[in-house]
């Protein structure tokens, strides 16, 4: 039911102040001796192995960047390592209480955030759970390379296999944990929970609220860390991060076990810059981090500075915070201090710095304090600490050996396998749905208010004799859209679906009509005003099991999501070795009357980017069927629909829209009227002009067209186009979208190449003009329209008998629009 809350003006206007709760700084004060008694000896000496394992780690990789070797051992990596040398106890803090089922998510500079996170689970895990993992990872690749002459528990095997896997994925080899895919900025593992670290500043921060919002729904155990820098409070991702998961109704409209605040600690990891530039005193203004969750809710996010320099410190304020988190009192803001002594990369001379305040870091060095500490409370002894350090040095030797050993770990081989790349570009699975359980509806299907309205609607626009039913009789595309995302709703229990008025109105355009009755709110809700974090929820979302439907109102608010939709989305499955899947389908909706930011096609935008498929249906027939085939699937899909025609009828699948269930497979187009004279290639809502444009011809000039709806555009098969030239000679392709650099222009190009002995004229476009969109009172003189067309045809192709220009498709005119750029 659509919620109920009064806002009372008599309350919100009444006079007041806003007092804001202390944030604790730097609180944690104990000692290793008063620590005894929640640790053991072992775990005590194991977070000194940890810390040490990350420095080792990362001063190998040091050293072959500016060396060119570790050790007497010469390699040269020409590939990023952004190190973290300094913040190996803010690592090992934040991991320490986390198993597998706990999930990290960091940046580019997160390798000790994988090694802590993998040692932590390895600690957890039973012999029998990491021999089992290890074995069904790759087919046990990695495990048939590190268990090789290995004397010694599985643990230790497992802490060989940890290594190696981070450091062969570093150097880009398919022996890697993503197969050398994702390289130093995107290496992760997800059998021990350490889901994508990001190349892009604050990258995670909406993905890691994604994965918070899977475990919600989907009632998984564990919590979700987003490791993010102090400089990425300034991304907006970030920032739409912290709103979109700190929504007043995860607390007042959620109900049952599903309310209550989302499991996830935003930990910054604060090592007082941002590539050259300090963050405390330079490019930002809060002063203390921890400050800025008194900005995001009431209960200041239970923000916290603690001393990221004191591994037990950082472990006391997880142990705290995940206690708060069971509570459902999410979400939680960290504020770790640390520091680094590299710089940003290896080739960074810091020079933004001064070497006194590097070397004051130094003094306090982490991993020699604690040690320090361990020797003077009698957990260990300095010889018992420099074998430890010995150790893992021979460790760093002996994984760098066989990471480098071009036999033992080769590079994908693109000149025996050259596609095995694009391979990976998709899954192209097919799952009625994520997770087998029982669904969670409010009613059944059939009981549906709209379910039951449809029924009664004609699913052919035409009657026997040929006459439309009136538009509130036909069955509309939006109703095609609705019935294959209820029908979905109804089988896959991990579908959610989200965005701008969503719930309760029914969706912008009444698409979600009848869902919010059916659907509780967990699986149904309103997001903020926040594309970038609607689309970047959804990556985490899927990337941790779920299927997800993120909405964007209006396909110009694209750009506000750019980084989700262009650099995070279409990439996270290839980059992963194909571990992870991504069943996201965006639902963009195209607009037009509402003027130049509002009214944009931007599907050539989309198209361009390598790793999403990409659909346009433009009737209710293709609308439903493609709609299945992108809830049926596990890749992600960018879904445009045309406001112009949500409410036309079927015109064109004789028999009307079917009740039942069907796919329409992405890439095959549909030949909507045949032809022998012309080819008219249309994409979206300009097939009905192109139409228009195919009546005219065949009654003025005696022309027979031939029209073809592309319905997707990625993939696409250009079989059925090259047929249809094969009969006619000719094309002219048309869209809403601008004309310079569409995808038509793609299409044009790739018919040329593919049938240039079938054309009898040049492939001509008709596109939108290279101008703003106006005001809905002169889109004619903006958007392709039969007259367009028809003249195009008769300047560019074929001259025809009788035929009036009225707009300029002259060579001399697109030369002098290519001048003024427009």
């Amino acid at each position: 039911m659509p919620k109920s809350q009064f806002i009372d003006p008599t309350q919100v206007r009444k006079s007041g102040k806003v007092e804001i709760k202390d944030i604790p700084v730097n609180q944690y004060e104990k000692t290793i001796e008063e620590e005894k008694v929640n640790f053991s000896k072992e775990q005590l000496i194991g977070i000194y192995h940890d810390m040490a394992l990350i420095r080792q780690f990362e001063t190998m990789l040091n050293m072959i960047k500016i060396r060119g070797e570790y050790e007497g051992i010469e390699y040269n990596h020409p590939g990023p390592a952004h190190l973290s040398i300094g913040q190996e106890s803010a690592a090992v803090g934040m991991a320490y209480h986390l198993g597998a089922e706990d999930f990290i998510f960091g940046s580019h500079r997160s390798h000790g955030e994988i090694l802590a996170k993998g040692m932590s689970a390895i600690a957890k895990m039973s012999d029998d759970d990491l021999s089992g993992m290890m074995s069904n990872f790759f087919g046990g690749t990695i495990l048939e390379i590190v268990s090789k002459n290995h004397k010694g528990d599985v643990k230790s095997l497992a802490r060989k296999f940890l290594v190696y896997g981070t450091l062969a994925e570093i150097f880009a080899r398919e022996t890697g944990f993503n197969k050398g895919l994702g390289g130093s900025m995107h290496a992760f593992f997800t059998p021990f929970g350490v889901y994508p670290n990001n190349a892009i500043v604050g990258g995670s921060g909406d993905i890691a609220v994604g994965a918070a919002l899977y475990k919600k729904v989907n009632r998984k155990e564990g919590i979700v860390v987003a490791n993010i820098g102090d400089a990425s409070m300034a991304c907006g991702p970030v920032w739409e991060g912290l709103a979109f998961a700190s929504m007043d109704q995860f607390e007042q409209l959620w109900e049952g076990a599903y309310k209550g605040g989302l499991p996830i600690i935003f930990n910054i990891m604060n090592n007082q810059y941002g590539m050259g530039g300090q963050t405390c005193g330079e490019t930002m203004g809060y002063d203390i981090a921890a400050r800025i969750g008194a900005g995001v809710n009431r209960d200041n996010m239970h923000a916290e500075r603690v001393d990221g320099y004191n591994p037990l410190a950082v472990i006391d304020a997880y142990k705290r915070k995940m206690e708060l988190l069971k509570e459902k009192k999410g979400p939680v803001l960290l504020d770790v201090l640390t520091y680094r002594y590299s710089g940003h990369s290896p080739s960074d001379a810091s020079s933004y710095r001064s070497k006194e305040e590097i070397e004051a870091w130094e003094a306090q060095d982490c991993i020699a304090s604690y040690g320090n500490e361990l020797v003077k409370a009698g957990i260990a002894t300095q010889k018992d600490l420099d074998a430890i350090q010995a150790d893992i040095v021979e460790l760093m030797k002996y994984s760098m050996t066989l990471a480098i050993d071009e036999e033992v770990s080769p590079r994908m081989d693109l000149v025996k396998h050259p596609e095995i790349i694009g391979d990976m570009m998709f899954s192209n699975e097919s799952l009625d749905k994520m997770e087998d359980r029982q669904v969670e509806v409010n009613h059944p299907m059939a009981e549906n208010p709209r379910v039951q309205q449809i029924a009664k609607k004609e699913r052919f626009a035409f009657d026997k004799n040929g006459k439309p039913y009136s538009k509130i009789k036909q069955y509309q595309l939006r109703d095609g859209l609705f019935e294959a995302i209820v029908d979905r709703f109804y089988k896959d229990p991990t579908l959610v679906a989200y965005g701008e008025e969503n719930r309760d109105w029914g969706g912008a355009f009444a698409v979600y009509r009848g869902l919010t009755e059916a659907l509780p709110y967990q699986r149904l809700f309103n997001s903020p005003i926040s594309e970038a974090s609607i689309v970047g929820t959804a990556i985490g979302y899927a990337m941790c099991g779920g299927r997800v439907i993120p909405e964007i109102m209006y396909c110009d608010f694209l750009g506000r999501c750019g980084d989700e939709v262009f650099n995070q989305l279409p990439k996270w499955q290839a980059m992963s070795g194909n571990v992870i899947k991504m069943p996201v389908v965006i639902r963009v909706s195209v607009g037009s009357k509402y003027g130049a930011q509002h009214s944009q096609d931007w599907s050539s935008l989309v198209a361009h980017i390598p790793g999403l498929k990409v659909c346009f249906p433009a009737t209710p027939y293709d609308a439903k069927g493609l709609m299945n085939t992108a809830l049926q699937g596990t890749d992600p899909v960018v879904f445009f629909e045309s406001q112009r025609i949500y409410d036309i009828g079927e015109q064109f699948h004789q028999g009307g829209v079917p009740e039942e269930y069907y796919e329409i497979p992405f890439g095959e187009p549909d030949v909507k009227k045949e032809g022998s004279d012309i080819t008219i290639l249309s994409i979206g809502a300009t097939v009905y002009r192109a139409l228009e444009a195919a009546d005219e011809l065949e009654e003025k000039y005696g022309m027979s067209a031939e029209v073809i709806d592309a319905r997707s555009i990625v993939p696409f098969n250009f079989e059925p186009v090259i047929a249809s030239l094969k009969k006619t000679g000719r094309i002219l392709l048309t869209s809403d979208a601008n004309e310079r650099g569409s995808f038509l222009k793609d299409m044009a190009q790739k018919i040329t190449e593919l049938a240039f002995d079938e054309l009898d004229a040049p492939p001509v476009v008709v596109g939108s003009r290279n101008w703003i969109t106006p005001a809905y009172e002169l889109e004619e003189f903006f958007f392709p329209c039969k007259e367009w067309m028809i003249d195009a045809i008769h300047e560019k192709i074929v001259p025809l008998k009788g035929h009036m220009v009225k707009n300029n498709f002259t060579n001399a005119e697109i030369i002098r629009r290519g001048k003024l750029g427009i």
